[in-house]
């Protein structure tokens, strides 16, 4: 499970992680959830009359979500847990909005299986720059979620994307996993 702040780098991460890791894995995260969805039910399109939006986005770049995405959400992870007990060995790429209790809802959600968690920190201001770079984000997540997807959070392993480059960071998660 990477976790992170929009633009800290889980993406690069994880692609690195695929691509060094002896046995096939895949990569899922929240961003194919959300591109799963219809654009209208999480803020890329008008909502639809009588069906409001599972998410949104504020002009300062927050993510509001709807009390209903929590059900799409477990939707989801059972998706994923069946994935994982047929045994696929999944790379979750996460933005746990609201940290340590997001931990224990996903914890939740995954019991029983091996998990690592892995904490992906980056210089707010260089998030930003990465966000800047970037067609499919908002201005501004990546500095409101900064911190706020760490509070709380307890890591098996973290790795700092700012300067260290994705294969660095991936080869410092693939020797913890190792470990375990």
């Amino acid at each position: 499970m990477l976790n992170g702040a929009s633009s800290s780098g889980k993406t690069s991460l994880a692609r690195c992680l695929l691509e060094l890791l002896e046995e096939p894995w895949i990569t899922l995260g929240v961003d194919d959830l959300i591109g799963a969805l219809a654009p209208s039910l999480v803020g890329e399109a008008p909502q639809n009359e009588g069906r409001p939006p599972l998410l949104a986005y504020g002009a300062d770049g927050m993510v509001q979500l709807s009390p209903a995405w929590r059900d799409v959400e477990a939707a989801w992870y059972a998706g994923v847990v069946a994935m994982a007990r047929a045994g696929l060995r999944v790379i979750l790429d996460e933005v746990l909005l609201d940290g340590g209790t997001g931990q224990r809802r996903v914890a939740h959600y995954l019991d029983g299986l091996s998990l690592l968690w892995v904490g992906v920190h980056c210089d707010p201001a260089i998030a930003v720059q990465r966000e800047r770079a970037r067609s499919d984000r908002m201005d501004g997540m990546a500095t409101s979620q900064a911190s706020k997807v760490h509070d709380g959070v307890h890591y098996d392993v973290v790795v700092d994307t700012t300067a260290a480059s994705s294969e660095h960071c991936a080869r410092v998660v693939i020797e913890q996993i190792c470990q375990s």
